[in-house]
């Protein structure tokens, strides 16, 4: 009886690895520290603002006094409607608690979990033992790139139940002025969507470093700044399905042509 040999094709291969990277990433407890910290973050900062929220500070050089100024809905953590946003992004952002300590903010804690993630593959050899068994480096990079999405997705999605709850807590209202549930939903899709356009920026960022996480994690911080200003923009409160093709347009080529050069950065650079 003569015995079939299977192929090793590329199927095989990646959900071979998606199965690996899935288990090592929700085995981890740093995956949960962060998804209880995005869902305790917005809570604190709510709560907080809330209750300083007309205290007046004095400047001691100039002796000007500023207002402390609260978020107007349980909404703002979240973003603004789009005419706001633009306004905003234009002006630089203004630099005040509400416009700062917003859900916009985790795009900078994803690079951490993208850094880290991917440089305890170099630091503990697992990713020179993977490819010396002749992994393919594509496959490497195609499956951080969707399980690192994945994960930066779902501190979106706990954001924004923490949003939901430190608004309840905090009394602020939750009308909803110029947009409605649809936008809302579009608008929290547009922002989980977006995750894949920064993830290939970090994932460049990760190999580069390797198992520097310190690198890493400064280069992804700096590329990330650039890009920052956009995020209000193609993801505000009145989000519609034009945010959602354009945050997937945007992920599918900065996907593949971000993830062609880390595949390129793997071949020609040493793994150590």
């Amino acid at each position: 009886m003569e015995t079939k040999i299977e192929r090793n094709t590329f199927g095989k291969r990646l959900g071979s690895m998606l199965k690996v990277d899935f288990r090592r990433m929700f085995t981890m407890p740093l995956i949960y520290i962060v998804l209880a910290a995005c869902l305790v973050a917005p809570i604190l900062i709510t709560v907080m603002v809330t209750m300083m929220e007309g205290s007046v500070t004095v400047n001691p050089q100039t002796g000007a006094e500023s207002v402390m100024e609260g978020f107007d809905s349980a909404w703002q953590i979240i973003g603004t409607v789009s005419g706001e946003a633009s306004a905003d992004a234009a002006a630089g952002m203004s630099m005040d608690i509400t416009t700062m300590c917003n859900i916009n903010m985790l795009y900078f804690a994803i690079a951490a979990l993208v850094c880290i993630f991917v440089s305890a593959d170099f630091r503990s050899g697992y990713a020179k033992n993977l490819f010396t068994v002749r992994a393919k480096k594509t496959d490497y990079v195609i499956s951080k790139t969707l399980v690192c999405f994945v994960g930066g997705a779902l501190m979106i999605f706990a954001f924004f139940i923490g949003s939901l709850l430190g608004g309840a807590i905090s009394g602020l209202p939750f009308d909803m002025v110029g947009f409605g549930v649809f936008e809302l939903i579009m608008c929290i899709l547009s922002k989980m969507i977006l995750v894949s356009v920064f993830v290939p920026i970090y994932l460049i960022m990760s190999v580069v470093g390797k198992q520097r996480l310190w690198l890493s994690l400064i280069l992804s911080f700096m590329v990330g700044m650039f890009l920052f200003m956009m995020i209000p923009m193609l993801t505000p409160l009145n989000s519609g399905i034009m945010n959602v093709v354009l945050c997937l347009t945007g992920g599918a080529l900065f996907g593949v042509g971000l993830g062609a050069i880390s595949n390129t950065v793997l071949k020609k650079t040493a793994l150590v």
